[in-house]
């Protein structure tokens, strides 16, 4: 089976992406997800670790002069903030040199940043590193999910993509586990079991960066990059392992997609295309990542804070029940995400989002009533985030499937940043503000503020998601290069009125260039 190609100066007929999606699930598929999908364990160990070792780290033998307000305030908003230019950085970078090159770098930079956090002496440099890691894991939310929803086929990319992002809580269960070992001063001296954590994270990061070496270069990128040779023998080599393991042919790949290859898009045309050919489809991924970024953050960073604060817990035993709220959050995706496929994109984005506000706000209505103690309140958590989870996890898969190939990677780093921006830096200060004061009702109203944040995202989403199950990425939004698009773009100024809605109303058909 082989490309089919029309060259003509840069123009190129291909079949590549049909090829893709017709493969049955195989062990290279699953050589993608690890090598990909487990730098979101790396993201979960270093939120949950911070979180965790906060009340050790304000502790004067520490061997750190800082506060725990500093830690689950100031140091996690830089974190956040640092993801948040970390995804607008390489996330453009991704888009133009490729997602193999920036998933390599972007990891090199986590892993010498958290490296050097574990050395920190002073307040300065283990807030600079703190900063530089978030840096680094921001580039990876958007090559990793754009390569991961460019490889996996068609049937299995909701499910897939739920799995990797849930993945995040494997981490948090680590990091509330690791940190229950780290802070125990009959193991480690105070001054020396945190600086572990954060060395294990760059060791983990050093074996997930030798496995990821062989991961190819999403064939779909090199395709509209004038690399159509090279996308060929990725392909071509893909289709003879899994036909090999199967043991029997292939089946035949329908559809062609005509292409003008382009090295580069600019930022007007990814503006225009974002913001008004596919304005609702903005909406949608503004609403689903503020929702789920404030809650998520401001939640992750306080829990802690929330059980020393109200029911006394040692600071050495708060690992324990995030460790139990990290598992719930695995689960979501895991049991949940089978269903994206199935049932669809538009129920249960929707549903998710609305289960997890509702839950949130009776969880709220029980703590105000003193109704709750740490066991029972980490059991409402594990309810509220089992459906939050598979919600939160959604979003990232929506907004990187939902838009032009040209413009994904860009897509997902620019409402990541943004939503994140909104709910991820003034959540956690917001949060660990209000926990802070030691008031029943300031901790009430954080926990109703995102119920509500949540709730409003998923009414967005009843209204608007995408109905992008089982449908190719080239049939859920065309690519900017596909010749048909530059086509119509020529006559743009005669059909203006008809544009900004050219996009959103995709989502009712598939519009596959043949």
């Amino acid at each position: 089976m082989t490309t089919a190609q029309a060259a003509t100066g840069r123009t190129v007929t291909t079949n590549i992406p049909a090829r893709l999606d017709r493969l049955p699930w195989s062990r290279w598929h699953w050589t993608i997800v690890i090598g990909l999908g487990t730098v979101w364990i790396l993201d979960g160990l270093e939120v949950t670790v911070v979180g965790n070792i906060a009340s050790r780290l304000s502790e004067p033998d520490s061997g750190l002069p800082i506060t725990s307000g500093e830690v689950t305030g100031i140091a996690a908003a830089l974190y956040v903030a640092g993801a948040c230019v970390g995804a607008l950085f390489w996330g453009r970078l991704t888009d133009i040199w490729g997602r193999k090159k920036l998933f390599m770098v972007t990891l090199a930079v986590y892993l010498a940043a958290t490296a050097l956090t574990a050395v920190s002496f002073d307040t300065w440099w283990f807030l600079l590193f703190r900063f530089l890691t978030g840096f680094g894991i921001g580039g990876e939310y958007a090559a990793i999910n754009s390569a991961i929803d460019e490889l996996i086929p068609a049937h299995y990319r909701g499910r897939v993509d739920l799995m990797i992002n849930g993945s995040f809580w494997l981490g948090a269960v680590g990091g509330s586990l690791l940190s229950i070992l780290a802070l125990n001063t009959d193991i480690f001296a105070a001054n020396v079991g945190w600086r572990l954590t954060f060395a294990l994270g760059a060791v983990l990061a050093l074996v997930i960066l030798l496995v990821r070496r062989h991961v190819p270069e999403s064939p779909r990128w090199l395709m509209i990059h004038g690399r159509d040779g090279e996308a060929e023998r990725i392909v071509s080599s893909i289709e003879r392992r899994v036909a090999e393991e199967k043991g029997e042919e292939l089946p035949p790949a329908e559809g062609e997609i005509t292409i003008h290859q382009r090295r580069s898009v600019t930022f007007l045309e990814i503006a225009r295309t974002v913001f008004s050919d596919y304005r609702k489809r903005a909406t949608l991924g503004f609403a689903l990542f503020i929702g789920q970024a404030f809650l998520y953050n401001a939640i992750t960073f306080g829990f802690g804070a929330i059980l020393t604060t109200f029911f006394d817990v040692p600071s050495g035993n708060t690992g324990y029940y995030f460790a139990v709220i990290a598992v719930g959050n695995f689960f979501g995706p895991l049991l949940l995400g089978k269903l994206f496929d199935t049932v669809g994109r538009r129920v249960m984005i929707s549903s998710t989002y609305l289960l997890s506000g509702l839950l949130l706000f009776a969880t709220a209505w029980l703590f105000d009533r003193g109704s709750l103690s740490a066991g029972t309140l980490t059991a409402c958590w594990c309810a509220v985030l089992f459906f939050a989870s598979a919600g939160a996890s959604s979003a990232y898969l929506t907004v990187s499937e939902v838009f032009p190939m040209e413009t994904r990677a860009m897509s997902i780093a620019f409402f990541y940043a943004l939503g994140t921006a909104a709910g991820g830096i003034s959540g956690p200060l917001l949060f660990a503000d209000l926990t802070g004061t030691g008031k029943v009702g300031d901790t009430v109203l954080a926990f109703q503020i995102g119920a509500a944040l949540m709730c409003v995202a998923g009414v967005v989403a009843a209204l608007l998601a995408v109905n992008a199950e089982r449908r190719s990425l080239e049939d859920i939004a065309k690519p900017l290069t596909a010749a048909a698009t530059k086509a119509r773009s020529k006559s743009k100024s005669k059909s203006g009125s008809q544009s900004a809605t050219r996009g959103d109303q995709q989502d009712s058909r598939a519009t596959r260039t043949v």
